[in-house]
């Protein structure tokens, strides 16, 4: 079974456009805030984490094109929810430039610093692909407990 790349940004951009509506609906305040759980994140910081994997494994790891990424600020990030939410918009439109030509058999094009070119996520620019649809879908179901979670306080 083939899965084209375009059908894969479709679905990743679902899932982003529902953490903005997140956000949004949350607010500055409670969309920056971590629920009372050890290692938990807020939701922009989720986000902002799922732009980061975005453009490091769709621009790096994918397109070729190095990305400078710096993953724990990610989960440190705080700020107005409308700038999040235009940088998620950014991001999509970037995503999709960086796979536009994205062969799904083919090996990637860049690496990571810490992961081997054994890893699963590196057999094939699909397999990369696949990686980022699987990291926002499952922030995306974070974010959703997350959201219910801040609701509650």
């Amino acid at each position: 079974m083939g899965i084209a790349p375009d059908a894969v940004a479709s679905y990743v951009d679902r899932a982003i456009e529902a953490m903005a509506d997140i956000v949004g609906d949350l607010g500055d305040d409670l969309a920056n805030t971590r629920p009372g759980l050890p290692g938990a994140n807020s939701p922009y910081a989720i986000l902002r984490h799922c732009l980061g994997v975005m453009e490091f494994w769709g621009g790096q790891v994918v397109a070729g094109r190095t990305v400078d990424r710096d993953r724990e600020a990610e989960f440190r990030a705080s700020g107005a929810v409308a700038g999040l939410i235009a940088d998620a918009q950014k991001a999509q439109r970037r995503f999709r430039a960086d796979i536009v030509t994205a062969d799904p058999k083919a090996r990637p094009m860049g690496g990571h610093p810490t992961t081997g070119p054994d890893e699963l996520e590196f057999t094939s620019q699909g397999h990369a692909l696949l990686h980022i649809l699987e990291e926002v879908c499952q922030h995306l179901g974070q974010m959703e407990i997350t959201r219910d979670m801040l609701r509650q306080r």
